[in-house]
């Protein structure tokens, strides 16, 4: 049996309005890629470390698809957006 592959995603926005143009490009094209929201943004409390105000989680059907999408080409132009709009960490980890 394939393990699902997860996109987590720690945000701070510095630009929401260049941001947004991130999140429609970004939207299509994991979409694109068979992945599925799972946690998108809203309320959140945080622990133990602060600061990043937006956790995403991108569920897909292998971490192999999970790596491709966020590897692909047009995955990576969408994220010229996020060089001055954000601060993010991002791991693409397996699940169990």
């Amino acid at each position: 049996m394939n393990k699902k592959g997860y996109w987590v995603v720690r945000a701070r926005i510095s630009n929401s309005d260049n941001y947004s143009k991130y999140i429609e490009r970004a939207t299509k094209i994991i979409s694109k890629h068979n992945g599925t929201f799972l946690i998108r943004g809203g309320a959140q409390d945080e622990f133990e470390e602060t600061g990043f105000e937006r956790t995403v989680v991108v569920e897909f059907e292998s971490h192999k698809d999970a790596i491709e999408c966020y590897k692909s080409e047009d995955y990576q132009l969408a994220l010229e957006h996020v060089k001055d709009s954000a601060t993010r960490y991002v791991s693409i980890v397996e699940g169990v």
